[in-house]
Formats: C-alpha cells, structure tokens, sequence
C-alpha cells in the first residue's frame, strides 16, 4: 500500500516571496487519515535529523533507529517499528541509560515507543511521539540485557499505581525516584508525565534540589512507563515546544490525587452514543499535519 500513496501527492513551487516550496495535495486525499500514510513507512527519510511540527501533530526528517540492544538499553516490542527518532532523543537515551546503570542497581532501561520512521500520526497508541522527541521507558528495572525478540514481544512491565493512581504501590522504589531525577535534570528535558501517585510520592519525599520536580507532571496511564519529552532540538526552527507551566506541580497533583478518592458526585447519565472514530490526536487529517510532513511522505514518489 505504501508504494501507492506518494503517487496522490504534488509538489509545485512555491509562488511566493519566501522561496522554498509548497505542497498541493490530490483533494480526493486531503480529508484522508494521516495515520494510514505516516503509519505505512518503514524507513526514514534522507538527510540530517529535523523535528517538525507539535508533538501530536508532526512529523520526523531524518529519523535515527535506536539499535535493538545497547551497552545500557533494550529496545521493547520491536515488532512495532516505533524505535526511532531525533538524534538528539537517541542521545539522550544513550546518556540517560548509561548514567541509571552507573548510579542504580538497574543495568540500564527498558526503552518502549518512541516514534515511527518518518514520525506522524501512529496507526494505534499515541496521541503524541509525532516529532521524534518523545520516549516511553518502562518502568520495569531493566536486570537482563539479553532479552530475545520474542522475550521483548512478550515481557510485560510492572505498574506503580495504586488507589487507582492516587499513590504508589510496593513495586515504587527509591531507585525509580533516582531513574526520574536523571532524566528530568537532563538540561534537554521539556517535561515528563507520571501517574499522579508518583508526582505526589516525589512532592512529598525528595529534599534538597527540587528544581528538577517543575519537569515531572501527572498523567493518566503513565504508571505501567514515564514519558519523557525533549525540548525542540536546537535550529529545528519548523518544531513547536509546549511550554512548562509555573512552580512545581505539586498542589496539581495533590489536587488531582484527591479527586481520585474523593471524585465529584455523578452528573445526569450522557446518553449520548460515543463517536465512531479514533481518538482525537489519531483523527488528524492529511490537509492538517505541517505542510513539510506531506513532503516527507512525497520524496518517495
């Protein structure tokens, strides 16, 4: 299918005054699923590494594959083809890893979804992982850096939560709250999403410097993994940053864990029938990613 959707694409030069060049898409596919096109890649497109776009609505030139096994990391559920990315997010893996096996008990991380080859809208998932900078590591202590293929398709990790995420259960150790402080003081770091239960965890525990905590932000259904997201990488002028709201966080996550105890009595019951469509940050259309994502995709016509 891939080799087909080039073919419905055009490139025409740009008539205006700033150069460059435009590209006009075949209506009878404007309106179509990003998803279906940027999902049909296998590899990355030439040249040197750019993060475009917003990371739920983007695109990667010049992906990196994260090899499947390194000194300090393995590359999980390899059948997905969702270990690439910027090479600025492949050194911070390389980097972040290497100084977990140097300052904890872990050998290193269990790397999960980082993006697709050319970036984009993935056919299952994320909403987010679009530009290339973003990664999942699990929460798992990565103790064995032999897995197989099939040990990786087939391992699960361990989740953190408890009291439906407003704490941390038994599986929570002091050396994931050291994981964390490596990879939010990385000076690279825009932000990384936990389960709620951990932010408070970390509100409530860590002394000393705690400028670092500003980074971690709570998230539904970051317990099984944290996500880490980048800072748009130097002279990536076409990449969006999400700015890092004021203050620590933590009278959010203290908020947010006592809505979970205590949740707001029920409304009146929506009868309204759910959308037959995927969900939002799945739902974007060819017409609507940045106009150098659909060239990404036309340079193999």
């Amino acid at each position: 299918m891939k080799r087909f959707f080039p073919f419905a694409l055009m490139i025409l030069a740009a008539c205006g005054s700033g150069g460059g060049s435009t590209v006009q898409l075949d209506p009878t596919i404007s309106g179509q699923e990003a998803r279906q096109f940027f999902g049909a890649e296998t590899s990355a497109s030439s040249g040197a590494s750019e993060a475009i776009g917003f990371y739920s609505n983007g695109c990667l030139a010049g992906g990196m594959e994260l090899p499947e096994t390194g000194p300090t990391w393995q590359a999980m559920r390899l059948s997905r083809n969702r270990n690439w990315g910027h090479t600025e997010l492949i050194d911070y893996i390389e980097t972040l890893s290497a100084n977990v096996a140097a300052s904890t008990s872990w050998q290193g991380l269990y790397v999960g979804d980082m993006a697709q080859p050319r970036g984009g809208p993935m056919l299952t998932g994320h909403a987010s992982h679009q530009s290339g900078i973003d990664v999942d590591i699990w929460m798992l202590p990565a103790r064995d850096l032999s897995l197989t293929r099939e040990d990786r398709e087939n391992l699960s990790s361990i989740s953190v939560r408890a009291q439906r995420g407003a704490s941390v259960n038994e599986n929570w150790t002091q050396e994931h709250a050291e994981v964390l402080r490596l990879a939010a003081t990385d000076p690279r770091t825009a932000r990384i999403f936990v389960t709620t239960g951990v932010k408070v965890w970390l509100c409530e525990n860590v002394t000393g410097d705690r400028d670092w905590l500003s980074h971690i932000r709570p998230a539904n259904g970051h317990h099984y993994h944290f996500h880490v997201r980048l800072e748009c990488p130097a002279g990536d002028r076409n990449c969006q940053n999400q700015p890092l709201p004021q203050g620590d966080g933590c009278q959010e996550a203290y908020d947010r864990a006592a809505r979970i105890l205590n949740p707001p009595p029920p409304g009146p019951p929506d009868t309204t029938p759910p959308p037959a469509q995927p969900p939002r940050g799945m739902r974007v259309a060819l017409q609507d990613v940045p106009n150098q994502c659909i060239s990404l995709l036309s340079e193999l016509n």
